[in-house]
C-alpha cells in the first residue's frame, strides 16, 4: 500500500458552499485540499464529499486523519 505525501501539518480551514467536492487523498495535488488528478497511475483516488448547505470545514491536509477528509489532529503526531 502506498503512503500519501504530507502537503502540510495543519488543517486547511475553508468556508464551503453547498455542492460536491473531491478531496485529494494522495497529497500530490497543487490545489490542496482538492484533487487535481496527480494521483493518476497510483493506488489513490479522490474522496467525494457533498455538502447540502454552506459550512466552515477543517480539511485534513496531512492525509493521515482518522476522520477521513476532515482534520482530527493526527498531524500533531507526524
Amino acid at each position: 500500500m502506498e503512503t500519501p505525501e504530507i502537503p502540510q501539518k495543519a488543517p486547511i480551514r475553508l468556508e464551503m458552499e453547498a455542492g460536491t467536492y473531491f478531496w485529494c487523498t494522495c497529497g500530490k495535488s497543487d490545489n490542496q485540499p482538492f484533487c487535481d488528478g496527480k494521483h493518476k497511475g497510483s493506488s489513490f483516488s479522490p474522496e467525494k464529499v457533498v455538502f447540502e448547505e454552506a459550512k466552515t470545514v477543517s480539511w485534513c491536509a496531512c492525509k493521515h486523519s482518522g476522520n477521513g477528509t476532515f482534520c482530527d489532529g493526527s498531524h500533531k503526531s507526524l
